[in-house]
Order: C-alpha cells, then structure tokens, then sequence
C-alpha cells in the first residue's frame, strides 16, 4: 500500500509566505555575446530572485539558454550597465550573456523556498514562452 510522505511542493503557498534562504553569487563573469550563456542554478526554487550588472556595457538575463542568446525569438530583457532587476519569480536558474563582445561581471542573490528544485524540472523553457 503506498505511503504518503508530505513535503513543500510547487504550489504549497507557506514556501512563499515563510521567510526565505539566502543565496548570493558576486563577480560571476558573464560570457562575451556569441559565446555559451552563463548559468546561474538553485538548489531549491527560489523567492525572489535579484540581479545587478557590476560591469561595463549591458547584459542579457532570462530563464532559457536559447532565449537569452537570441536563438528563440529573443526571450530575455537586458540590464543596463550598474542597472539592476529584482523579482518574485519562483524558478531554478537563469541565463545571463553580454550584450556585447566583451564579457561582463554581475552579481545574483536569490531567496529560496524549502521546495526541491525537481518540482520545477524544466524552468520555465521552451513551451512555457521563455525560449
């Protein structure tokens, strides 16, 4: 007979309502554009997610490798240089690449959940519209 063993799940509204975990990521070198996107994992879903451009020129953030590099229609929004971005997004990961030729610094600080990233198993991509 199975068991069940309750655990935080995607839509458990307490994981969001409960304080959350910091994480925090500083002088991540953000691949110059034409190069592979930088991804940024979580080990839990996350909050709230922050983003900060710390270097020269912008740089591309979104939630999908094709999407951020511009293969899917163009699925990420840029952030200006020292521009910075926050959000109640619950995802895994992001994607940031540079606007430009040359690479770029930034810094990534995320509140997390006590949901398993494996409840959110394809972040938002492809048929979700994010690329």
């Amino acid at each position: 007979m199975p068991q069940f063993v309750y655990s935080a799940g995607f839509n458990n509204v307490g994981s969001y309502q409960a304080s959350a975990e910091p994480w925090c990521s500083a002088s991540l070198v953000v691949p110059a554009l034409g190069e592979t996107p930088l991804e940024v994992s979580f080990p839990q879903v996350t909050k709230f997610v922050v983003v900060k451009n710390d270097g020269a020129g912008s740089i591309r953030v979104g939630f999908s490798s094709g999407g951020v590099a511009g293969v899917v229609n163009n699925n990420y929004f840029a952030l200006a240089e020292t521009g910075s971005f926050a959000a109640d997004f619950r995802v895994t990961g992001l994607y940031l690449l540079s606007d430009s030729a040359q690479a770029g610094t930034a810094t990534v600080v995320a509140g997390l959940t006590g949901i398993r990233s494996g409840h959110l198993a394809d972040n938002w991509s492809g048929s979700a519209g994010v690329g």
